[in-house]
């Protein structure tokens, strides 16, 4: 069985129910979601050994997670435990022309205060094949970037494949601040995900042609992005999302990949929106999944986006579809009919 290391935060994803906003909610629902942990979900669920590598709270939030992750079929033996708290995040769904809002309280967690000499990686890396982390990890804290750096280090020295979803938060880090940590890590990194706002926060690279506002998106603007990633880099691979907004209820969604030179675009999928928050963790999954299998790379891209898509039609962060509907909806069929 393939192994897959995901390493980054894990939080408490509280939203009001329905799509009230947060001034009108008297309660909230708790589910558990970040960067690297939907895509360890994601990738447990096509039946890899996903192994999700953390710091939680010693505390009953810090337990409910593992039974969560545990119940997903997540590889839990690489947590760690200490530190003050869980960090927590508010979803205030949008609809229609009012987009969704999202409010962090994750100061202080647990993994923000991880130490470098609390993880092992040449010993968590034996057996491993990929190893997965997202700009937002390296963005909590330094020390967390410097474990960051570190888990680089030692995956490339062990042949393991790396991946990195670009990830930019803005209430994290300054772009400048991203552009020099993020460049240092640059260079361990074999496949880059990212989207326009990504490259061109953390590098300065802009799609020409190209206003995600009103839903604008130039191929040739993104197959440049892609190459100068390439050039400035090495990357093996680069794979972007193309997300066009028509109302943050109905949405526009594709995906590109680039390697060698060469180009391979998805089909488009018109998506009315259940939960957009999760998605591109979805699709850097289902991304790496179909590289480690070896597929080729159209094949690759439509099984990334398809995922992605689906996901979009599922309450919180986790993506709870199989390989097999994944694979139907990449064969053409789109109809959502009920399924008897």
């Amino acid at each position: 069985m393939k192994r897959v290391v995901c390493f980054g935060e894990i939080m408490g994803r509280l939203n009001p129910e329905g799509y009230l906003r947060i001034g009108q909610a008297n309660k909230f629902e708790l589910s558990f979601a970040g960067g690297e942990a939907n895509a360890a979900v994601s990738l447990a669920n096509y039946g890899l050994d996903a192994v999700f590598v953390t710091k939680l709270p010693d505390n009953e939030l810090g337990k409910a997670v593992i039974k969560t992750l545990r119940g997903y079929n997540v590889n839990i033996s690489e947590i760690v435990f200490g530190g003050e708290r869980l960090g927590l995040y508010f979803v205030e769904k949008g609809a229609s022309q009012r987009p969704s809002k999202v409010i962090y309280d994750r100061k202080y967690s647990s993994i923000s205060t991880a130490k470098k000499e609390e993880f092992d990686w040449n010993r968590i890396f034996n057996g491993t094949n990929w190893f997965h982390f997202t700009g937002i990890t390296p963005a909590l804290s330094d020390d967390a970037a410097s474990i960051c750096n570190d888990a680089c280090k030692v995956a490339k020295k062990k042949g393991v494949t790396v991946s990195c979803d670009l990830n930019y938060r803005k209430n994290l880090w300054s772009s400048e601040k991203a552009q020099k940590i993020m460049g240092e890590l640059m260079q361990y990194v074999d496949v880059c995900i990212a989207n326009e706002e990504d490259a061109e926060k953390v590098f300065g690279i802009k799609a020409d042609s190209t206003n995600v506002s009103i839903g604008k998106l130039s191929h040739k603007g993104y197959i440049s992005v892609a190459k100068q990633l390439v050039d400035r880099f090495g990357f093996k691979k680069v794979a972007i999302t193309l997300r066009g907004s028509i109302s943050a209820s109905d949405n526009n969604w594709a995906g590109m990949l680039y390697a060698n030179g060469e180009t391979w675009f998805s089909k488009n999928y018109l998506i009315h929106i259940v939960d957009r928050v999760g998605g591109g963790d979805s699709f850097g999954g289902a991304l790496t999944y179909a590289l480690i299998l070896e597929y080729e790379p159209q094949r690759a891209i439509e099984f990334a986006v398809a995922a992605s898509c689906l996901k979009q039609t599922i309450e919180f962060d986790f993506n709870q579809v199989t390989v097999a509907e994944i694979e139907k909806l990449v064969s053409g069929d789109v109809s959502g009919r009920v399924q008897r």
